[in-house]
């Protein structure tokens, strides 16, 4: 199974010069123990703005550099390639960033969102979801509190 996990804003912000643009503790809470101990697929650039690799996953980026290379990780020049690596039987999951979520929303299995209620400014979107090919299968509110400045939805969806 194929499934794109992003944090997005209502109006499809992901971030704003290669930086999230809201923190929500709930949120990477979550990020964490739905990926970990799994292979994760993004972007040099998502990488990039990582402090370091994320511990118990196995990292899988994407970059037309060809001779780039990120220790204790697997690096490639395309999405197929990056699926052709992950094991056949596990999920494995798209983290980013934009340019690889567009590519990615087409052959993914679920996407699993964790809607942002507010609008940013930014210069990284995430593609519409057409609901026309997607059921939404879940929903989860968080109304904002003292750890989180926004209001959030975690929503799942399944391709239909």
């Amino acid at each position: 199974m194929i499934t794109v996990i992003a944090a997005v804003a209502e109006n499809n912000a992901l971030g704003l010069g290669n930086q999230l643009l809201w923190h929500l503790p709930d949120d990477f809470k979550r990020f964490k123990n739905v990926t970990s101990g799994h292979y994760i697929i993004m972007g040099r650039k998502t990488f990039e703005s990582f402090p370091k690799p994320l511990p118990n996953r196995t990292h899988v980026i994407i970059t037309r550099q060809k001779k780039y290379t990120a220790e204790n990780c697997i690096v490639v020049d395309s999405l197929q390639k990056a699926i052709s690596v992950c094991p056949k039987d596990e999920e494995i999951f798209i983290i980013g960033g934009g340019e690889i979520y567009t590519q990615s929303i087409e052959i993914a299995d679920k996407l699993d969102i964790t809607r942002v209620h507010y609008t940013f400014e930014a210069d990284t979107f995430f593609p519409e979801i057409n609901l026309n090919k997607w059921k939404l299968t879940s929903v989860e509110f968080h109304p904002k509190d003292e750890k989180h400045l926004f209001d959030f939805t975690f929503e799942t969806y399944l391709r239909k």
